[in-house]
């Protein structure tokens, strides 16, 4: 079987290519710089040079709060031209089957925890999100129109954020765990009294280890073929202030954590209801956020130059 990983050079796509060619599988990269996804012509040719049966569609632009509130458009844009691209070449190439990584930031701002998969339309995401979120849910509106009237095979999956060694350890545009990881191993190693985070450290977040989430697009390949989404999570979720305690502990830090409350908070909650992935595909989280923050804090320290 030949198979296309969009975003295959990235934190989630390369561990999938790893496991996949362990599992003996012929597996195509599409890079970004030889191949912009967020235009058709260089997506078509993708698509001719690979003529792949199987294709994952993890390429995303990403980031956190600060990134999003500058550059909504970009991430708007981006994030919509890539799903639609993809999903039309996968129709016109025949594509057995297509399986698109969507975002828990997808979800309405006060949706009913935890957020389960029938609710993704009650309401608006958070807006710090919504130029992110709500591209990537028009990908789904695609991917059911596209099967309705074309017969596409294509499962649009729901991860919430991950995390794990290898992460965007990018100040600028990471997302809170590998922020956080590098704030205190650095000021811990500079001996620094205090560092700031943003907002008050009252949200809640749900994390999943990167290695899970590949373990749930295996399965969800192999096993699901059907146009409703999909969540990928632990159904666990923990508040940021209580997250950062847990990695001030991995790290080793001693000095003081300040919340600067005149930064925003983003979405209050975000906690999944991981029922129909165990129920479709067998799904169910293995890494405890604890194990997996010791392990991404043990890589941080041994790549730090490089991360």
């Amino acid at each position: 079987m030949q198979i296309l990983v969009t975003g295959g050079a990235g934190f989630l796509g390369s561990r999938l290519v790893d496991r996949l060619r362990g599992d003996g599988h012929e597996v195509a990269i599409a890079r970004r710089a030889e191949h912009d996804l967020t235009d058709m012509t260089q997506t078509a040719r993708l698509f001719d040079e690979v003529e792949p049966d199987l294709v994952f569609h993890l390429a995303a632009e990403v980031a956190g709060i600060g990134a999003n509130q500058a550059n909504p458009g970009r991430y708007w844009f981006a994030n919509l031209m890539m799903g639609a691209h993809v999903l039309e070449q996968a129709r016109l190439h025949g594509t057995r089957k297509l399986v698109i990584a969507g975002t828990i930031c997808s979800y309405p701002k006060f949706a009913p925890v935890p957020f389960r998969e029938d609710d993704l339309w009650i309401g608006y995401p958070e807006e710090t999100n919504a130029p992110y979120g709500v591209a990537k849910k028009a990908i789904l509106v695609g991917a059911q129109a596209y099967r309705r009237q074309y017969g596409t095979n294509s499962i649009y999956l729901l991860p919430v954020n991950l995390y794990g060694p290898g992460d965007n350890f990018d100040l600028e545009t990471s997302h809170v765990i590998p922020a956080l990881i590098r704030k205190m191993v650095e000021a811990q190693e500079a001996g620094a009294e205090s560092i700031t985070l943003w907002g008050d450290g009252s949200p809640t977040r749900e994390f999943l280890y990167v290695d899970d989430c590949v373990e749930g697009l295996a399965r969800a390949a192999e096993r699901y073929d059907g146009e409703d989404p999909v969540n990928l999570g632990t159904g666990e979720e923990i508040a940021i202030r209580d997250l950062a305690e847990l990695i001030r502990d991995a790290t080793g830090y001693r000095g003081e954590v300040a919340w600067d409350t005149s930064r925003p908070n983003g979405q209050p909650r975000r906690k999944l209801d991981t029922t129909r992935a165990e129920e479709l595909f067998g799904f169910r989280a293995q890494v405890r956020l604890p194990e997996g923050i010791e392990r991404t804090v043990t890589w941080y320290r041994e790549h730090a130059a490089r991360a």
